[in-house]
């Protein structure tokens, strides 16, 4: 009688502790969710221009506040939610809700650290900045109603304050030493120029009056058409016409003439921190520059026995020029590279069942680089899709075809649409019961490491049968391992950008225009270069760790399940994700 009642108290003790453990925990995960709301709520009112893109009406008519008290008030709530979001229990919260905390801090603490470092004085890359960025805002606006077109308007008519924002930051800059280098400036005005049509009706800002919708009367979208092209003529082509002359008179003769990162104030300890918060790693620069080189020697010996397989006759450098000059390895045509684009990616497309068990809805489609930013603009790139209405694209750069080479363009492929950035960015905004936050969100080390990883994942979609597409491969690989050196020698270690230049050429076969076009991009955007390979790297060894302990029980399709199905997240979250899967798969016998 006495055991059975000690057991009766024990099993009641049991479960009440247990209730009381389970009502801790929905209690945390509650306060959490309530105070990840308010962040968030914040934040879309901060950039109503992030709203706009989500097609959320938070202020469909306003511009960012720029101010100096505005930047200042947005930094000290930052720290002061993130002081918040550091007393939340995590042990106290689910899975899911970890990994939400784990993105949102990731989000506030890069807003903290790039106004603690003056990023605003320097809104700008080699490829473009704030300007180029507002040239998504006709395609992502929604326009349901004739107050949407209105809000539209009202926006494009507060531009000349908020570009006049932007240049006194910039001018702050000239005069501390804080501004992008001269060279890289190089005709920067071309991003500009594609604003400043003579013809308003063909002005990028005024596509959403090309076509009446069906809601609207004559009368209506006349005046409306009427009043697009008064506010563009009369707000918009002069904001751009004023950025085009601060530009070429006054910032590109006075910007800085060293290249690193580390000659501007506090530069050093700005490019340590992009390195963190682009790898979501504590791999120093100089442990970075090391990897690089190393993985440099193993990718070049890779390619001597491709270039034996085929039986050249030469250098490495003979061949090298005999893949960047020789007729056959370009296209004639933009039609005809942006077809080949296409094949490839419905190629890839029809393999991705063998590798995944979940694809995305979300469509996407092929297209080229607009004419107004491609000379300065890299090779390809995917534009994901801002709405339910819309589907993503892969761009392909098709200025300049001699330096465009066909044998890189199935790794350039993979990497931009399927299994890269397509897939993983749409799975990661279709999650269900995710918060827009953590769903919308792109961390770089996750996302172009995946990318990366697709490059190589076509090995075993049967891509790469032709030897010197296999080394448009290699090049692609070798191209994010020279990052690791260049973008730390260049910033960190003193390298000038000729010595960048040539450790590029040396071992890699893109074409100059390329070299020069990427060498300027990691000088002007320290750090984020370095994330490809750090990604990369750690999902390859996290698949073989998997394949390892896994032996029989390793299905290549649940490993990428489990890589992607929590969306863009830090990569030390990953490994935590994937050595749980690995704890897991065993105990199932």
């Amino acid at each position: 009688m006495i055991n059975k009642t000690i057991t009766s108290f024990a099993l009641t003790f049991v479960v009440s502790v247990s209730l009381l453990m389970a009502n801790a925990e929905a209690s945390e995960g509650k306060k959490f969710a309530k105070l990840a709301d308010e962040i968030w709520q914040y934040r879309l009112q901060q950039s109503p221009l992030t709203a706009n893109y989500y097609g959320l009406d938070t202020v469909p008519d306003q511009m960012p506040d720029l101010s100096p008290a505005a930047l200042k008030e947005e930094y000290e709530t930052t720290l002061r939610q993130l002081q918040k979001l550091d007393k939340i229990k995590q042990r106290k919260l689910s899975e899911q809700e970890r990994i939400n905390l784990a993105v949102l801090r990731h989000r506030l603490q890069n807003i903290a650290d790039q106004y603690q470092f003056q990023a605003y004085q320097v809104p700008i890359t080699a490829e473009g900045g704030f300007h180029t960025s507002l040239g998504f805002l006709p395609g992502s606006t929604k326009f349901s109603t004739e107050q949407d077109y209105k809000h539209y308007l009202s926006r494009l008519s507060k531009f000349p304050g908020f570009f006049e924002q932007q240049i006194q930051y910039m001018r702050q800059g000239l005069k501390s030493g804080n501004s992008q280098p001269k060279v890289v400036l190089k005709g920067f005005e071309q991003s500009i120029d594609g604003y400043l049509v003579q013809d308003v009706s063909k002005n990028p800002f005024f596509r959403p009056f090309g076509t009446k919708p069906d809601f609207l009367s004559e009368e209506t979208f006349s005046a409306l058409k009427d009043n697009a092209k008064r506010v563009i003529q009369n707000a918009v082509m002069p904001s751009y016409q004023a950025f085009r002359d601060f530009m070429t008179m006054e910032y590109i003769p006075g910007a800085r003439p060293t290249i690193g990162v580390k000659a501007t104030p506090n530069g050093e300890a700005f490019y340590a921190n992009r390195a963190k918060h682009y790898t979501t790693t504590d791999l120093t620069p100089e442990q970075i520059h090391q990897l690089g080189l190393a993985e440099v020697k193993r990718i070049r010996g890779e390619m001597r026995t491709i270039i034996e397989e085929v039986g050249f006759d030469g250098s490495f450098s003979d061949f090298l020029h005999f893949l960047r000059t020789d007729p056959q390895f370009y296209a004639k045509t933009a039609e005809e590279l942006l077809m080949r684009a296409a094949y490839l990616s419905k190629k890839m497309d029809a393999q991705l069942p063998k590798l995944f068990k979940h694809l995305p809805r979300t469509p996407y489609g092929v297209a080229p680089v607009p004419d107004h930013i491609a000379p300065k603009y890299t090779t390809g790139r995917y534009v994901g899709a801002s709405k339910e209405t819309d589907a993503g694209y892969y761009w392909v750069n098709t200025y300049a075809l001699d330096r465009r080479p066909l044998y890189e363009l199935e790794a350039l492929t993979l990497h931009e649409a399927v299994p890269g950035h397509h897939l993983q960015i749409s799975l990661s905004r279709e999650m269900e019961n995710t918060p827009l936050y953590r769903s919308s969100y792109y961390i770089s080390a996750f996302g172009e490491g995946w990318g990366l990883y697709a490059e190589w994942l076509g090995l075993e979609a049967g891509f790469y049968q032709d030897p010197y597409s296999n080394f448009g491969r290699l090049t692609y690989e070798m191209w994010r391992a020279l990052r690791l050196v260049v973008d730390t020698g260049m910033h960190v270690m003193g390298w000038e950008r000729q010595r960048a230049l040539d450790f590029m050429k040396e071992n890699s076969a893109l074409s100059e225009h390329n070299i020069t076009t990427e060498v300027d991009r990691y000088i002007s955007w320290p750090g984020q270069a370095l994330s490809y390979k750090i990604g990369e790297l750690t999902i390859k060894r996290l698949r073989k760790q998997a394949e390892t302990e896994l032996g029989t029980k390793f299905d290549v399709r649940e490993f990428h399940y489990q890589v992607l199905k929590n969306g863009s997240v830090p990569l030390s979250l990953l490994e935590q994700q994937i050595e749980q899967y690995i704890e897991r798969t065993k105990s199932k016998g």
